[in-house]
């Protein structure tokens, strides 16, 4: 299956992009939501302001969803939806799509990520407390097997945990246990008989990460198929040896893109793919490539076709699929795969003796081992012990040709967008029958309430022109709001090895200096405005200014600007640092400023850390941004350094 993953502006646009993609040989659909839509918003929610459309495409009812897919044949694509909270609403509105084109829902095929747990732990788009999340798991998965059977009803994630810094043992012992805390929570429901769960079982599919170290890598997915074989029979007693298959899909490591001579990424996704392709015994089931661009931005059309271009040449001109698994037997290779299940039996073990994979996130240990570990890989990238060409080796570089473009190699959204997809969306609400909105929706209340599968009442709301606010108001008026650990609170990061501990000492030295010179310890609110979940940058800032000697306030994802300049004059910090990754850096960023000013807060220096375009970077000094810092920005305490010079430059001009 080659499919690139896309979405963005309306889905107008987003359905143009596909049946380009379509054309240039893609086949099957991959689709990006944005983050109003996968965090259960509305577009004119106040916390959906500058989100809208930005990182995939909206979808916020029946309308959007049929304009999505038009011309598009639901009975032949294969459509996988990355989408996880409101997975149910998704599902239900593309449900309610095929049925008002006349197809049946045994004739769907496709995915939905539905893997909550990773949520919590590295992309942040969680909506509910996860035992009823968990609950809305296993209504897709039970709704799915007898009414969709050609449909995956789950696809764990363990591609973000690799993001937010996982080692290889933890990938495979995070995403097994939340596998199998998934098959737990359909069990508990009653909504599968038991002599269905193995079949149910069998729909189960992964969606893995595959990063640059190759052959750890290819061992790993080997891993995953021996531990998913032994677990599944085991421990649930699935017979059918089709029905213990490790069936996946993957995307390479974004993380390991650089904004630094860009166009190297080409080769990293090539060399990323091969580790699971190359293996028959372990090979994926589905591949989709980022573009070379995204350390940079949304990619375009022609970025996205060069990803396809790789899968095609890989597929049709090779002789990968003439032999037979080229790995089988190698010692080097059954070595380092016994290796690894050893150590993920023992993380599997650790887990269970908590009560299982939900125990394991609503205590805080699965976050912070991951936080952890990522403070080790940004290290060992700024002490040199772990290379990176371009970044921290190798550095002198020819311009590039394919960054020297107007529209600075990369797509951009254009800011209306989102006033248009207001505006439509009002319209949308004023066209349909509010009574039976209501009455949808009070159907859907009930349903929770009893403990009742949603399903059916979410496909009836879609029917209904329930949007996609309105599903998630109503499910967080019975289950409650929730916001998870940090993974921050306990957790060190100090570099070892070579010079850093002593270029840490200078920093924290300078910290201790300008401390007493403003007569109490320098503190410091790292904040993430907006929807943006990508949590690892910001936790690793908060990790290395605590080392560094600040005091640091960091509550976690999804503040409004109001709470984040709230909370910088209840604390009286000296600097608030923000991060956002989700393109929405111009709007949210100079709301806080603007809102600081209101607070009598202009002295205090804001910096700013994200995928910010140098454009949009003269935009935020304009607003009065003291400093942007980017991708390309790796060195933590060189940051730390800069900080600390910036406070004491605010410092002395307010004296």
């Amino acid at each position: 299956m080659i499919r690139t993953y896309g979405g963005h502006s309306s889905a107008k646009a987003s359905n143009e992009l596909y049946r380009k993609n379509l054309a240039a040989g893609q086949t099957g659909l991959s689709v990006a939501f944005d983050l109003p839509t996968q965090t259960g918003y509305d577009s004119d929610h106040p916390l959906a302001r500058g989100e809208v459309g930005k990182v995939g495409v909206p979808v916020r009812h029946l309308g959007d969803m049929e304009t999505l897919f038009e011309d598009i044949p639901l009975d032949r694509m294969n459509t996988s939806m990355t989408i996880n909270a409101t997975a149910p609403w998704l599902l239900a509105l593309y449900v309610a799509t095929a049925e008002r084109k006349g197809i049946a829902r045994d004739r769907l095929s496709g995915t939905v990520q539905n893997d909550i747990m990773k949520e919590y732990l590295s992309r942040g788009t969680y909506v509910f407390p996860p035992k009823p999340s968990m609950k809305l798991t296993a209504d897709v998965i039970a709704f799915t097997y007898d009414e969709i059977p050609r449909w995956n009803p789950t696809n764990v994630c363990s591609y973000h945990l690799q993001e937010a810094g996982a080692t290889p043992e933890q990938e495979l012992a995070f995403a097994l246990s939340t596998a199998k805390a998934v098959i737990d929570a359909v069990k508990d429901t009653g909504q599968v008989p038991e002599t269905d769960l193995p079949r149910v079982i069998g729909r189960i599919a992964f969606f893995v990460n595959a990063g640059m170290r190759f052959i750890t890598e290819m061992c790993k997915m080997r891993a995953f198929v021996r531990l998913w074989d032994e677990i599944t029979r085991d421990t649930y007693g699935v017979e059918e040896a089709k029905y213990r298959r490790f069936r996946y899909g993957m995307q390479v490591n974004s993380l390991g893109l650089t904004e630094q001579q860009p166009e190297n990424n080409v080769y990293r996704i090539l060399i990323e793919m091969l580790s699971v392709v190359l293996s028959k015994d372990a090979r994926a089931r589905a591949v989709q490539l980022p573009a070379w661009n995204e350390a940079m931005g949304l990619p375009r059309p022609w970025d996205q076709q060069w990803s396809i271009r790789m899968q095609q040449i890989m597929a049709f001109e090779t002789d990968l699929l003439e032999y037979d698994d080229i790995f089988r037997d190698n010692p080097a290779v059954e070595s380092k795969v016994d290796q690894l299940c050893q150590a993920a039996r023992e993380e599997i073990a650790r887990i269970d003796r908590m009560g299982g994979a939900v125990a394991a996130i609503e205590q805080g240990y699965m976050k912070e081992r991951l936080v952890e570990s990522n403070a080790r890989r940004v290290a060992a990238i700024e002490n040199g012990e772990q290379t990176v060409v371009g970044v921290n080796a190798y550095t002198k570089s020819e311009p590039s040709p394919l960054t020297s473009g107007t529209d600075g190699s990369f797509l951009a959204v254009d800011p209306k967008e989102e006033q248009a997809q207001i505006e439509s969306l009002n319209q949308w609400r004023a066209a349909r029958d509010d009574a039976k909105a209501e009455a949808a929706l009070e159907e859907l209340k009930a349903a929770a309430r009893a403990g009742r599968n949603v399903m059916e009442p979410s496909i009836q709301c879609a029917h209904a022109g329930v949007t996609t606010g309105e599903w998630g108001d109503a499910l967080r008026e019975i289950y409650g709001g929730y916001r998870a650990p940090t993974g921050v609170g306990k957790q060190g990061g100090q570099p070892r090895g070579g010079q850093r501990p002593q270029r840490l000492a200078d920093v924290q030295a300078r910290v201790e200096q300008v401390s007493e010179r403003l007569g109490r310890r320098l503190k410091m609110l790292v904040g993430k405005p907006g929807l943006d979940g990508h949590s690892n940058g910001a936790e690793q800032i908060a990790v290395r200014a605590r080392d560094a000697g600040f005091e640091v306030v960091y509550e976690g994802i999804r503040l409004t600007p109001k709470q984040i300049v709230g909370g910088a004059l209840e604390e009286g910090v000296h600097v608030v640092g923000l991060s956002i990754l989700s393109g929405s850096h111009v709007e949210l960023v100079q709301e806080v400023m603007r809102r600081m000013r209101e607070q009598g807060l202009s002295d205090v220096p804001v910096v700013v850390g994200g995928i910010i375009p140098e454009s949009d970077a003269e935009t935020l000094r304009a607003a009065g941004v003291a400093a942007i810092y980017t991708p390309k920005d790796y060195d933590l305490t060189a940051i730390m350094a800069d900080i600390v010079e910036i406070v004491d430059r605010e410092g002395e001009r307010a004296a």
